[in-house]
């Protein structure tokens, strides 16, 4: 291979590079960052790769602040809720779980193989999260690389976000295609969001369910007699009836920007607290990739 270059790659993203700009990378930090998403329905208003879009924006802004490199996003993710009545044309693609746990197994090992060993995955998905602990435990296990998880949106946690975002808790500005994902898909691009189409909606508990069940967001819990006990297997369509959760209606793209730039640079904080850490690599070699 050619001696590793002196001047600065014109790209973080990995897609953009060639082996000499990956060497460049290598040889100054071994953290990669590994945005996923999904491509999924979001109301009338958004689009359907919004998810992904969280994920791209924050992992791209904080990689060229920390710079290290990022891997271009897996726009598929674990969306079956999503999908709506056969031939209705709502778009949703979901991967099955053992599906997305397999592709992200095959991209961790790829990156191991390659020296890093120290990955990130940026995360914009809710539902990703359900079925992927397995395998980032397995690339963990079998390599002893530092595997991560980093989940920049705000459901039931507005945490860093209290004093950006305006809608009432009741108006849950962090869930799905509310004011905080309408926002940010704003300050990604403005022409991608359709406010004369927005709706205000609440979630509401399935219909099949009998009186005294409530649901106030999109998370699996539904309230019975006060307490949160239950979680039931549920279509995105049983308690939303447009898809939308919340009120996008106080959304914009100064906030959107500001939320991604929080995200981001609490991110560039921890990439720095990981640098000097040193993990030993096992199996590093990607052997069994056919």
């Amino acid at each position: 291979m050619p001696e590793q270059q002196s001047t600065r790659p014109h790209s973080h993203n990995l897609f953009d590079l060639a082996p000499p700009d990956l060497q460049w990378f290598l040889g100054r930090s071994d953290i990669v960052l590994v945005p996923i998403g999904s491509l999924e329905q979001h109301g009338p208003h958004l689009p359907l790769g919004t998810d992904t879009i969280t994920a791209l924006e924050v992992a791209k802004r904080a990689a060229e602040v920390a710079d290290v490199p990022y891997a271009p996003p897996l726009w598929a993710g674990y969306s079956p809720q999503h999908l709506r009545e056969p031939g209705t044309g709502t778009g949703t693609i979901t991967l099955r779980a053992s599906t997305l746990n397999e592709v992200l197994y095959d991209i961790g090992r790829s990156l191991i193989h390659h020296g890093w060993n120290k990955l990130i995955f940026v995360n914009g998905h809710g539902s990703n999260v359900k079925v992927i602990d397995p395998v980032l435990r397995r690339i963990r296990y079998e390599t002893g690389a530092m595997v991560a998880l980093y989940k920049p949106y705000a459901e039931r946690y507005i945490g860093m976000l209290k004093d950006v975002l305006e809608n009432p808790p009741d108006e849950t500005p962090g869930w799905h295609a509310s004011e905080l994902e309408t926002s940010q898909v704003m300050a990604h691009d403005s022409g991608l969001v359709h406010m004369n189409r927005a709706v205000d909606t609440r979630a509401h508990a399935p219909a099949w369910l009998p009186k005294g069940f409530d649901k106030a967001d999109g998370a699996p819990d539904i309230e019975f007699g006060g307490y949160q006990y239950f979680n039931f297997p549920m279509d995105h369509a049983e308690f939303t009836d447009t898809g939308v959760i919340g009120n996008p209606f106080r959304a914009t793209a100064k906030k959107g920007d500001e939320a991604l730039n929080r995200f981001a640079r609490h991110l560039v904080q921890a990439i720095d607290a990981f640098r000097p850490l040193k993990f030993e690599i096992k199996n590093r070699e990607y052997v069994d990739r056919v």
